[in-house]
């Protein structure tokens, strides 16, 4: 396959898991400036940290207003990173490599995108918004659910996994990072209700409550969320979830083309981090000391993919 093909498969997924992941965060946000209304202000300047907009926000906006983030994350042209910018990028990656997916992954991107584009032509409504952030996750559902279906498990597959993962992880390590590292007020807040609070909206976030009160009894406990997040494989948003599934579609590509290559040292060496070490000397190392070296170890393979498989030509 062509490396552009490739990329374009790739950072098509990425997109769509990216809008997706965004939806999910401004809905944790809303529930908690609903209930907290004291903790608003710093919930919706955690989330554009975790989004990376902060700086851009302020370009825009002189000081942190629930309603102006939303529209910033939602619709702003101006930005980059927003829902409506990664669904048009989405798109546009999708038409580059339309004769490399199958008629159901183009309609439901591209139906993703006329559907998104009305709903967000105008300033978001508060009444509105539960609609708007369900309808981003299902469309997005839409697109994983015909690929799932309907592509064949080759190469392009493999790569438009590759960029779902990737993506997912990178959100959930900076989920985790934010709201632990930075919020936290303090050292001596660990155990504390301002504590617990902070794991709670990790949860919610990473869309992982259910799932962790049903196998943990709805026991919020720091190393337990911690550790569901991180290393637990059953959970399909764990970091060690998502990287035994890069390594899988790696390793599929390295059968196809017959050898493996840099980026194939790369993921066993991040794998093996995760199936060695336990949370209790992740909390010992620091969690925000491993969480930034996962982060920097996860962009550069994600530039050795890109280099190895020549995305750029």
């Amino acid at each position: 396959m062509l490396g552009k093909t490739a990329g374009g498969v790739f950072w098509m997924l990425r997109y769509m898991e990216r809008t997706e992941n965004t939806a999910r965060m401004i809905d944790a946000a809303l529930r908690i400036s609903l209930t907290r209304s004291s903790a608003a202000e710093s919930e919706w300047t955690s989330l554009l940290t975790t989004t990376g907009m902060l700086g851009a926000y302020y370009d825009r906006h002189s000081a942190v207003d629930g309603h102006k983030v939303i529209n910033f994350l939602l619709r702003d042209p101006t930005n980059a990173g927003s829902v409506m910018s990664g669904v048009e990028l989405a798109r546009t990656n999708a038409r580059m490599v339309r004769t490399a997916l199958t008629r159901e992954v183009w309609e439901a991107v591209n139906e993703c995108w006329m559907v998104l584009k009305d709903m967000l032509a105008r300033p978001v409504r508060e009444q509105d918004l539960p609609e708007i952030l369900q309808t981003i996750r299902q469309r997005s559902a839409f697109v994983r659910g015909s690929l799932h279906g309907t592509m064949v498990r080759n190469d392009i597959y493999d790569f438009a996994r590759m960029g779902t993962f990737f993506e997912r992880a990178d959100n959930v390590a900076r989920v985790l990072d934010v709201k632990y590292y930075i919020l936290l007020p303090s050292i001596m807040h660990v155990g504390s209700a301002s504590d617990n609070v902070q794991w709670e909206t990790i949860l919610r976030a990473t869309s992982s409550t259910r799932a962790y009160q049903t196998l943990h009894e709805g026991e919020f406990d720091s190393r337990k969320i911690a550790r569901f997040l991180i290393l637990d494989k059953r959970l399909p948003r764990s970091l060690a979830f998502c990287y035994g599934k890069i390594a899988d579609n790696l390793g599929y590509l390295a059968e196809d083309y017959g050898e493996r290559l840099e980026c194939h040292t790369m993921v066993d060496q991040i794998c093996n981090r995760f199936n060695t070490t336990s949370i209790d000397q992740i909390f010992e190392y620091g969690l925000h000391e491993f969480i930034t070296e996962f982060l920097i170890d996860s962009q550069r393979l994600g530039q050795q993919i890109e280099q190895d498989y020549r995305f750029i030509e």
